[in-house]
Order: structure tokens, then sequence, then C-alpha cells
């Protein structure tokens, strides 16, 4: 049985690796689970609760020893010291960002697994710490605004007069601008956004955000292909600038999350920006650890200038909501256990064929694995092929020509009116109605987007219904061809209505409390 030690983290990180929530469901892997003393302090979580979920208490000695360490924050040298030889570690290690922590974990056989190097794919998503901890620090960046800020959020008409309700730009609307959106909206607070991304603009809407669109002429708009933000171009900085100042001396708070992987954190917000806000107007600038997206903020700080502005570079958002944070960061670190321990006998095993698991892996063995293969995904819809009209270019013409794609809808519409008029009534009239629901639900249900496609279900369910009711009464109908093509209308459209309600129910299962950890 492998032994996975939780271990307490550094002063000013106030998160833990494991509830003991989480303990329970590791020990349920096979694993024998310790954990430092103290650890869960600082997130609420006294030792007692994890020996009551069947942990072990023991030393820092003890817990850095066992063969699995898990962690939060990179490990100092110090700390690489602890670990006994071969161990395996988990932890969030920014390996793009520090080679020179990987050089370090590649010693005495060390194994090293980054949470925060989880590919943004659909299955690796219950993993994906970067999404999880960007979610708490979008919520709490307007926490921090809303207590430096001097008036309401909310827009208010009292006895005394009247309040106008706080302006809120947030740069970004990745998970963490969503989260800032959504939390400035919930308080009253008018919210508008900026991103690079066109297909976010929907987003931002749906939780009562106002997209402003960076319009340059004449540029083909940005499309992400794996949920992050891409360089911009010149043209587009350059009006994207004249709309961060137009915005920075009407708004009274300012988030900005502008991150893009790999590279600094862009430079969006300039001092004369700063310059041009009211006093007591407020910035967050939650990518000051990445050199700042804001003229005059420092990481970990806060700052105020002359004109009165408060920038706020806290690096620890996340962490300024431990029991929470640690919770979401232990179910991610939860899930990437279950998926290198697929027997749930206790023995973690990495298998180089998985995407996810390679992706993860920075050190193996002592053998640095950073950085891993490219992982091909796609966070937005493929763009469909375009047909090649030019028989130059393609070396032959299409079948479906336009021409012929006339002829087989004249042909189509001469075979109705034929039938029309030889079948005997009330078959034409059935016949027309089929035709035309087939052509109105082709061009409805068509340009549905897949996003909504689970609440069409229920409109196709209760039309499956009605099916089922109108065939059940032809069942008994004494002509053996009505009789077949009945039941085979209640077989079809019951596999509809019971495979509908059966997705409908796991996807909402999804959003209740305790249906999934």
């Amino acid at each position: 049985m492998t032994r996975i030690g939780i271990v307490a983290e550094r002063p000013g990180e106030n998160r833990v690796s494991a509830t003991p929530q989480t303990v329970a469901k590791i020990l349920a892997l096979g694993y024998e689970v310790v954990v430092e003393t103290g650890a869960g302090a600082a997130s609420t979580f006294p030792d007692h609760a994890y020996a009551d979920a069947g942990a072990g208490v023991v030393s820092k000695e003890e817990a850095w020893a066992a063969a699995v360490v898990l962690k939060v924050a990179p490990p100092t040298d110090d700390e690489i010291a602890l670990l006994a030889d071969g161990a395996t570690l988990l932890g969030l290690l920014s390996p793009a960002l520090r080679p020179d922590l990987v050089a370090a974990l590649s010693t005495r056989g060390i194994t090293a697994l980054a949470l925060d190097a989880v590919p943004r794919i659909s299955r690796a998503q219950s993993m994906d710490v970067l999404s999880s901890m960007a979610n708490i620090s979008g919520y709490r960046a307007v926490v921090e605004a809303a207590h430096e800020f001097g008036r309401f959020f909310t827009g208010q008409v009292t006895a005394a007069g009247k309040v106008p309700p706080a302006k809120v730009l947030v740069a970004g609307a990745g998970v963490a601008g969503l989260a800032a959106i959504g939390a400035a909206s919930s308080l009253g607070a008018i919210v508008r956004a900026t991103d690079p991304r066109p297909e976010v603009a929907d987003q931002v809407r749906s939780i009562g955000g106002e997209y402003l669109e960076v319009v340059v002429p004449d540029e083909q708009k940005q499309v992400s292909s794996d949920g992050y933000a891409k360089a911009t171009s010149e043209a587009y900085d350059r009006r994207a600038a004249e709309i961060y100042s137009e915005q920075a001396a009407d708004v009274d708070i300012i988030i900005t999350t502008a991150l893009i992987p790999g590279r600094p954190a862009p430079r969006l917000i300039t001092a004369d920006d700063v310059a041009a806000m009211t006093p007591g107007s407020v910035i967050v600038d939650m990518a000051a650890a990445q050199g700042g997206n804001v003229a005059g903020s420092v990481a970990g700080e806060r700052v105020v200038t002359e004109n009165g502005v408060v920038i706020l570079g806290y690096t620890d958002l996340a962490g300024r909501l431990p029991a929470q944070a640690s919770q979401l960061y232990g179910t991610n670190l939860l899930n990437l256990l279950k998926l290198v321990t697929p027997a749930k006998d206790g023995v973690l095993t990495l298998d180089f064929d998985d995407v996810v698991q390679r992706s993860v892996t920075v050190v193996r063995d002592g053998a640095t694995t950073w950085p891993p293969p490219p992982v091909t995904v796609s966070a937005a819809p493929a763009k469909p092929a375009v047909e090649a009209t030019d028989a130059a270019s393609t070396g032959r013409t299409p079948w479906l020509t336009p021409a012929r794609r006339g002829a087989l809808v004249v042909a189509g519409i001469a075979a109705l009116f034929l039938v029309s008029a030889v079948a005997p009534a009330p078959l034409p009239q059935h016949l027309t109605v089929l035709t035309l629901s087939i052509v109105v639900g082709f061009y409805v249900i068509g340009k549905v987007t897949h996003a909504l496609h689970t609440p069409l279900m229920s409109i196709t369910n209760a039309i499956s219904g009605i099916i089922v009711i109108g065939a059940m009464s032809q069942i008994v109908v004494p002509d053996l061809t009505v009789r077949v093509l009945a039941a085979i209308a209640v077989l079809l459209a019951s596999i509809n209505i019971f495979g509908g309600f059966a997705v409908t129910r796991r996807m909402l299962s999804m959003f209740q409390k305790g249906a999934q950890q």
C-alpha cells in the first residue's frame, strides 16, 4: 500500500492540498494517507478532522518521507531535500516559468506532476486546477475592490438622494474574468468587458455584462483553439488602447485578468489611463505576478497613486478564500489520482499513452519530460470545410453543383404535387404537413447551437410523447401495415423520450449539491 503525505504549506499560503472530505476518497483508492500536523489549520481544517476521516497525523519529516507527496505551492530547495528518493510529487509547479525548479526536481529519481499543466480538453476539466482557482480569484477580486471602493456597487434612490451604480470594466473574459463579471453584476454594478475572442461575447452578456468589441477593419477575428487568448495584432492593440483610455476616464473599478501562456502579461492600462481615473477608483491587477496588466502595479502589494487611485496587485486571491479553494483544489487533485490509479489498488501508475498524464508529468524517475508534445484541442466550433468550386483548383467538378441542387428541389416539389394529385384523401394533407415539418424542423433545429441542445430536448420529448399517443391509437387498426408502422413509431419515439430524460438527468446532476465532488 502506497503512502500519501499531505504536507503543510509555507507561511502566506493558506490552502492545503487535501481536505478531510477528499482524504476519505483517497483512502477509497487504496492509499494510506498521513497529514502533517497543522497542515489544514489555515484552511480551518483541524487535525482531528483528518484523523476522523481515517488519515494519520504525523510530523513534518514523516509526511515528507511518504512515497507520494501532495502539495499546493511549488516546493523550495529545502523542501525538495526532504523528499524520499524515488518519491512522486504532485502540486502547482509552473514548469514553463520555473525551469530552475524542473532541474532541481530531476534528482534522486523523483517524479513530479504539475497540476497547472493539465491540458484544456473535455475529459480533463475535472482536474483543471487553473480554472478552479481562477474562478475563485475572479470572485475575490471583486470582493477586494468592493472593500477598497468607498461607495455602493448598486444604484439606489433614497430619501437622502440618488446613488448612481458603480461602473466596472473587466479586461479579459476567461474563467477569472467571467467570475468577476458575474460577481460585480450580482452586486448591482454596470459591468463592461473586453476580450479578443469573439466567442465569449454571449457568455459576457448572459451574466449581466456588456461586451465591448474591439473592431479593427479588414482584420480577421481571433478564435481561440484552446480556450486561451493569443497575442493580438498591432492594429488591434491600438484600437484596444483607445477603448481602455476611454473607459478608464469613465469607470470606477477596473479588473484585469489578461494572460498569454508562456509570455509576460500584456500591458493594458497605461500610466496616463490611471491618471485619468477619478480619486477613489480601484484597479485590481490579477496578472501582477506575471508582470502586470497595469502600469504601477506591484506584485503582492497595495499601491495608492498620486491622484488617489488604489492599485491592488495581490497574488494570493484564491488563497484568501482558503476553505473553498482547498476543497476545489483537493477535488481536482483527487480526480488526477483516480486517473493514475485505475485499479484502485493504492498503486500510482503513469501511462504516457494518455495525453493528460503525459502533459502533467514534468519529471519521471529523474528524467525531465517537460515540455510535453502539443495537444490538439478546440475550444471553439470547428469551421466547416470550404467546398472548392473552382475545378482548376480541385482537379474535379463537385457533383452537387448549384444547378443540380436547384433541379433536385424542383423535382421534389413536382413529385409532391404529383402524389397529392393522385393519392386518395386525406393522404395529400398528411404528406404536405410532413413535408413542411421536415423543412421547418431542418431550418429551426439545425440552427440551434450545441449549448442549447439539452433545453431543446424537452420540446422534442413533448413532440415524441404526442407521437407515442397517436401511434398507440393506431395499433388497434385492423390493417397489418398500419399496426407495424404504429409499433415502429412507438418504439422510436420512446427511445427518444427515455434517452432525452437520461441525458438531461445526467447533466442536471452535475449542478446538484453532493452529486459530483
